[in-house]
């Protein structure tokens, strides 16, 4: 038959029946050659073949090219960089998000596939990467977001006909449990505790996280104009990165958070200390604070010491329990959690805290908090016999008046 052929091993003889691998050929006039693939079997090969002359006449399959995994990579972060290739939200890429990875890529995946062609790696053989970064003891989050430039690579590839890769090789990957991520929730009455520990200078801020949620980035990036203390609300502007400045919120669009009682107090009191227009909480006007020093101040504030380290096995700093009494720790991101949590122990929809949170879309709010929210039989039909009890008084004080 044309286009198939059984290819015989140099033990073979070609007689009789044979375990040879059959190969199946289609010509590619738009790229000027043919297109091979071997199967095990005949009827394999023969299926092959005809699905793929249709897909080369409708020009949705092309030759494979020579273009490595390298190659692919470094034409993908040069692309993210520019804002040319973005995720499915249309946004461009968060130059952090970027430099994760990079990192990723430089670290784990290209010294162990960067030379082989983008089209020739298959599902079996990540499979087989993936199985090595377990067995080598990495977490199931570094394995996870090893994976994820990968995703995106392969999902572009997918995407341009020209690349000659019909079949994303990511899809179906089994990774390990993503387990063992650390996400505390300080409860109110641990709240107040904590914010009256801290430095004086420092309360606002970590108020301001706490009962508004905001991220890291917008909290350096946050202006003195973005406090609307007489409408009640926050307006998250900007966030902030480390390398690049001042850079748009991570949904990318512009938001509204309300500042309930317990923290205008807080920025009410900031907001007169400061002699100057510019950042809320920077070091200067024109300088964000530096999260570490943050961090240190309160982690010493809430009772705790750097340990002795005199031989210090990595470049994070260990701290133990300088008193009895110490507060359990908390981070600024933990403290949007702790938000979270409050807006929803308050009964604030979960389409308003989405838009609180800054998040892409409500999916991302119940995928991440749908766990803390009303939802076991018994609350729900409380919620209902509250809801028939307001509205049944109501209609009885209607119709007396």
């Amino acid at each position: 038959m044309t286009g198939i052929q059984q290819r015989h091993g140099n033990r073979c003889t070609g007689k009789g029946r044979c375990d040879c691998p059959w190969q199946a050929s289609i010509y590619s006039k738009r790229d000027g050659r043919k297109i091979r693939k071997a199967f095990p079997s005949k009827a394999a090969a023969v299926a092959w073949r005809d699905d793929s002359r249709s897909a080369v006449r409708k020009q949705t399959m092309r030759a494979p090219t020579s273009e490595t995994l390298r190659d692919a990579a470094q034409a993908w972060l040069d692309g993210a960089r520019a804002g040319l290739i973005r995720p499915r939200s249309g946004d461009p890429y968060k130059p952090s998000a970027i430099r994760n990875y990079e990192r990723g890529l430089r670290l784990r995946i290209l010294p162990e596939l960067g030379s082989r062609k983008l089209s020739d790696i298959t599902r079996t053989d990540l499979q087989d990467f993936v199985d090595g970064l377990v067995a080598r003891g990495e977490c199931g989050a570094t394995i996870e977001a090893t994976v994820i430039p990968l995703r995106a690579i392969y999902r572009r590839a997918v995407s341009r006909p020209e690349s000659g890769i019909a079949v994303n090789p990511t899809t179906g990957l089994e990774l390990p449990s993503a387990r063992g991520k650390r996400d505390r929730i300080a409860p109110p009455a641990e709240c107040a505790k904590l914010l009256e520990a801290l430095p004086a200078k420092d309360r606002a801020l970590w108020a301001t996280a706490m009962y508004a949620g905001l991220r890291r980035g917008e909290l350096q990036a946050l202006r003195v104009e973005d406090i609307d203390l007489g409408a009640g609300v926050i307006h998250v502007r900007h966030g902030w990165d480390q390398y690049e400045g001042e850079i748009t919120t991570k949904s990318g669009r512009e938001r509204k958070v309300p500042i309930p009682t317990v923290l205008r107090d807080h920025l009410d009191e900031h907001l007169l200390s400061l002699d100057h227009d510019g950042l809320v909480f920077g070091t200067t006007s024109a300088d964000p604070f530096v999260a570490t020093s943050i961090g240190f101040r309160a982690l010493t504030a809430w009772g705790w010491k750097r340990a002795p380290n005199p031989r210090p096995v990595g470049p994070r700093t260990v701290w133990v329990k300088a008193r009895d009494d110490a507060f359990e720790p908390i981070t600024l991101h933990e403290c949007r959690h702790t938000f979270a949590s409050l807006m929803i122990a308050a009964s604030v929809n979960a389409k308003a805290l989405s838009t609180y949170m800054g998040h892409a879309n409500i999916g991302i709010t119940l995928d991440r908090y749908g766990h803390l929210m009303p939802g076991n039989e018994a609350e729900a039909a409380g919620l209902l016999d509250d809801y028939l009890a307001r509205a049944n008084t109501a209609a009885r004080l209607a119709q007396l008046s």
